[in-house]
C-alpha cells in the first residue's frame, strides 16, 4: 500500500478551488474522476505514473514551472514516480 498525497486547500468559492498537491516519493493521490475541468501548475518536476481505467498505467515527466490543462471527467490515480518531493497546484473552474 502507497502512502497518501498531502491536499493542503488553498482556495473554495463559487468560480475556483485551488489546491496544493504534495507527494513524497511513492505517494499518491488514490483514484478519483475529476469533477470539473482544471488546471495544473508544476512546483517542482514532477515524474508521475498515470494509474488509468481498464488497467493502463504510463509514466510522464512535467517539469516545474509547466502548466497544463484537463476537461472533467478525466479519471486516474497519480503517484510521484520519482525519489524526491513532487508538488503541484490544481486550479478547478466551477
Amino acid at each position: 500500500m502507497r502512502p497518501a498525497c498531502t491536499a493542503t486547500q488553498l482556495i473554495d468559492d463559487d468560480q475556483v478551488r485551488v489546491t496544493r498537491f504534495d507527494f513524497p516519493p511513492g505517494a499518491e493521490t488514490g483514484w478519483h474522476r475529476h469533477g470539473h475541468d482544471y488546471v495544473i501548475t508544476a512546483l517542482t518536476d514532477c515524474p508521475m505514473l498515470l494509474e488509468e481505467p481498464g488497467g493502463a498505467s504510463r509514466k510522464v515527466l512535467i517539469p516545474a514551472g509547466t502548466v497544463y490543462r484537463r476537461a472533467e471527467g478525466v479519471e486516474h490515480n497519480v503517484i510521484n514516480d520519482g525519489d524526491a518531493v513532487m508538488s503541484f497546484v490544481e486550479l478547478e473552474l466551477k
